[in-house]
């Protein structure tokens, strides 16, 4: 690791300058953004609410009904293969993002807010990430206490997994 690649983010003490960036965790210690541009919203759904489907990946964890509108609900990080969610949880915590004309809510362990920063801090994921993560994501940011992951939006919603014959049709 190089350290002196660490950048510090900034708190909420400081002036927010940059790109607005929505924090989220994908695992107990594996932070993740995503740029605002295609972040619609953030809710909590409880599991009730949600309409599992046979047959289906793994990652998939159903459809759900939100704003007179069917979503397709996904555990982000079974779909980026570093985790899975608590199959006993009571409720998700969901990003809705849409990206053209494709709405789909990510399941994530925990949204943590908005951080912004300057798309220049951003660094190659390459020989910091696991390959398999390396397409959905547009870098890293090097932190104190570890690496933050910047995805990329498009590239989750174009993800093989997602182009089940039954999904997203």
């Amino acid at each position: 690791m190089n350290t002196s690649a660490i950048v510090p983010l900034p708190d909420r003490a400081q002036k927010a300058t940059g790109e607005a960036h929505l924090k989220f965790h994908l695992g107990a210690k594996v932070p993740a953004v995503f740029a605002m541009a295609h972040v619609q919203e953030v809710l909590t759904l409880p599991v009730q609410r949600l309409t599992p489907l046979p047959n289906m990946p793994a990652c998939m964890l159903g459809l759900m009904n939100h704003r007179s509108r069917v979503l397709w609900v996904v555990d982000l990080a079974c779909l980026l293969e570093i985790s899975r969610l608590d199959v006993a949880a009571q409720q998700y915590n969901l990003i809705v993002i849409r990206v053209g004309k494709l709405s789909l809510g990510l399941a994530v362990q925990q949204i943590d807010g908005m951080v912004w920063f300057e798309r220049d801090i951003i660094q190659s994921p390459l020989g910091q990430t696991t390959t398999g993560l390396v397409p959905y994501l547009q870098g890293c940011i090097w932190q104190e206490d570890g690496v933050l992951l910047v995805l990329d939006t498009a590239a989750v919603s174009q993800a093989s997994l997602l182009r089940h014959p039954d999904v997203l049709a």
